[in-house]
């Protein structure tokens, strides 16, 4: 193999990696999400505003988990100015998904949907939204 290969598979390797983080961070991120949403459904909350508040929750579970140990080389340091910048992108980043999640449940329960399956679209939809957006604007590296 050619020295002019390595750093291309260092870098593929690495984005790989990064994904496949990013994936388990929205796995877990996921959980409190949906964990919420059917609990709130199930006590009789609107399919949309439960959507959006089990949404709120997976907000605040995935910036610890993203700005830790997804993206944790292109964190800022805690207290600084950069760091309060990658807070707000990121809830802006969120808001993104949130839209498109509570577009798509929206939607889908108008159309006499389930709105477990429309739950389900809207987290395909909005997980290649937001790593997007975090991965090229958020986490940025300087």
């Amino acid at each position: 193999m050619s020295g002019d290969a390595m750093p291309i598979r260092r870098l593929i390797a690495l984005v790989d990696a990064r994904l496949v983080k990013y994936g388990l961070a929205s796995i877990v991120a996921l959980g409190s999400d949906a964990g919420l949403f059917l609990l709130l459904l199930g006590t009789g909350m609107g399919a949309v505003m439960a959507s959006a508040s089990g949404y709120c929750a997976g907000i605040l579970v995935h910036w610890l988990v993203s700005s830790r140990l997804v993206f944790a080389e292109g964190a800022a340091a805690r207290g600084s100015d950069e760091r309060t910048r990658q807070k707000a992108l990121f809830v802006g980043s969120a808001l993104v998904g949130l839209a498109i999640t509570t577009a798509i449940v929206g939607i889908g329960t108008a159309i006499h949907g389930d709105a477990r399956i429309a739950k389900l679209i809207a987290i395909l939809v909005s997980f290649q939204a937001t790593y997007l957006l975090r991965r090229h604007i958020v986490f940025r590296a300087a």
